[in-house]
């Protein structure tokens, strides 16, 4: 008598990284972090304690950053920059301390039910982004609570190779995952919007989020297939969906394998017009990556994650040993240093930059550096001197006047010159660009192109300042479009003035990355395009199938 089979249970949930893991189930269960409830606590000695755990979890997470930009990147490592804003928060401050106060509790119960208010008031919104911020109230709290109770943070480790479930998985908890034995997350909430969800994609996990129907404990140790692309899990899979899901890993492998021989193939067209793809990179470990993927070059090193996830500014001889570094691993390639883009959703407590009401239009990119010259002065000497050990350029980001480029222009003379007077070695001709990120200097690209040696277009600015439509916001990300024809414009009259003062024009921004959008602009001129170091291989494939004459 055939034995009766299992039927396959199919849980959707939503894609958060995309990729394929076979293996069983295995759920995560986080030591409890709940606050004690004991007695009226003296409010005076719990606001103490209670300062002490908030600038020891700080310094954490200034650890976890650190270790997060040299794991996964510098644009990832951001999460815990933004944990360390909200620990910093005003608002976050005084709630605690009036729950410390009205309440008469102790500190870790004050943070405790703190955590449950926002999260009670944030998980009522309809909107996924502010939701997704709950995860990120309970993280930062969860790590004053273990600060408060003695309790170190610890690695997350397993004996062998797991695919985790979970009701949620928070930033803190992923980034100290051995990535060698997590197959796969499963998690019952969160989206592809999380900063788990991020995490995820930069460590090459793949993963599910919002499976709220059928993940629960009763499937601990059971089979499963996690489709990450598709936002599937398959428990209990039969020999047919084995046997798809098999088939449907190995042609991915294949697209990956096919990808991997482009590394040293020519940037070229069908129609023979060369193209260079550069890479964008913050840290050592993504340089490293552009090389493997074949990158003509670093288009865009974001300085300004040096001066994250630390109290002070990196001193000149700091800055010069992680350039030099930078420099010494792309073997001659061209570098691009962009000079610090701090401010709007890059923020560090130790600038002290004013609060203000639209940090997207206020004191950022340039405008910090010539508010600040000491900081330029050092960075700016950091740069020269690395300049004698490879390709070095310069790029000043956020120009919108003719006068800031003077000023930052005579500031790199004066830097030379200290230079010369030392007997420092340097390069005499290093090129120096600015960024293209609003529409006013689109509008004077003509202008500019004849002070500068290059231009760098950053469209993820340039989009939102020409449609008044904030990036970061996702009630407005319908408005929110790249290829819109009025950016469009721009971006075409800033690479036909380049062309006319015979200055080389790059796209840095996502739109770089935009397989559906590369034949438009390669058609306007474009011949330099700066990608995040995984999607090199993907753009040298588009970039060889297309036809780029007009």
């Amino acid at each position: 008598m055939a034995r009766e089979r299992k039927p396959v249970i199919i849980l959707q949930g939503n894609s958060g990284s995309a990729g394929i893991a076979f293996g069983e189930l295995r759920f995560y269960h986080r030591e409890d972090a709940c606050s004690d409830t004991g007695q009226e606590a003296d409010a005076g000695g719990e606001f103490l304690l209670f300062e002490e755990a908030r600038l020891a979890a700080i310094g954490d997470l200034d650890i976890l950053y650190k270790r997060a930009v040299e794991e996964i990147g510098g644009q990832e490592a951001q999460v815990f920059e933004i944990h360390k804003m909200m620990l910093e928060d005003e608002d976050f401050i005084l709630s605690v301390k009036e729950i410390i106060t009205n309440k008469k509790a102790s500190a870790s119960r004050a943070v405790w039910l703190n955590a449950q208010h926002y999260c009670a008031m944030f998980s009522d919104i309809e909107n996924d982004y502010i939701r997704e911020r709950v995860a990120d109230i309970w993280d930062i709290s969860r790590q004053m609570i273990n600060v408060l109770h003695g309790r170190k943070e610890k690695e997350i480790t397993f004996a062998g190779p797991v695919i985790l479930a979970a009701p949620d998985f928070l930033p803190g908890e992923t980034i100290r995952m051995d990535k060698s034995k997590v197959l796969s997350l499963v998690a019952a909430h969160g989206t592809a919007n999380s900063h788990t969800a991020i995490l995820a994609r930069a460590m090459g996990i793949p993963s599910v989020f919002g499976v709220r129907k059928g993940l629960n404990q009763e499937l601990e140790g059971r089979p499963v297939i996690v489709d990450g692309g598709e936002g599937r899990v398959y428990i209990d899979p039969d020999e047919e969906t084995i046997a798809r899901m098999k088939l449907q890993q190995e042609k991915e492998n294949e697209r990956v394998r096919l990808l991997k021989e482009l590394k040293d193939k020519p940037d070229i067209t069908l129609d023979g017009k060369k193209i260079k793809i550069y890479a964008n990179v913050g840290s050592a470990k993504e340089a490293e990556q552009a090389l493997e993927n074949g990158a003509a070059g670093i288009g865009l090193f974001r300085s300004e994650f040096m001066f994250l996830g630390r109290g002070d500014y990196p001193c000149e001889d700091e800055q010069f040993a992680i350039y030099k570094s930078i420099a010494r691993e792309m073997q001659g390639k061209r570098i691009v240093f962009r000079t610090l883009d701090i401010g709007a959703d890059k923020q560090a407590p130790h600038f002290n930059l004013p609060k203000e009401e639209n940090p997207q239009l206020g004191l950022r990119g340039a405008r910090v550096s010539l508010a600040r010259p000491e900081l330029l002065k050092t960075q700016l000497r950091a740069i020269y001197r690395v300049s004698a050990f490879g390709n070095a350029a310069i790029l000043f980001p956020m120009i919108t006047k003719l006068w800031e480029l003077d000023e930052l222009k005579a500031q790199t003379e004066k830097i030379k010159q200290e230079l010369r007077d030392a007997a420092i070695p340097f390069d005499e001709n290093v090129a120096l660009g600015i960024m293209i990120e609003t529409p006013a200097a689109a509008i004077i690209s003509d202008l500019l192109a004849m002070q500068v040696d290059f231009f760098s277009i950053g469209t993820n600015d340039l989009t939102q300042y020409t449609l008044a439509a904030d990036r970061h916001n996702p009630e407005i990300q319908h408005y929110y479009d790249a290829g819109n024809t009025a950016v469009m414009r721009l971006i075409e009259m800033t690479v036909q003035n380049a062309k006319k003062a015979g200055i080389r024009v790059n796209i840095c921004g996502e739109l770089a990355a935009d397989l559906s959008s590369i034949e438009k602009l390669l058609k306007m001129g474009v011949e330099e395009l700066s990608v995040s170091p995984h999607m090199i291989l993907a753009l040298r494939d588009k970039i060889r199938r297309i036809r780029a004459d007009d």
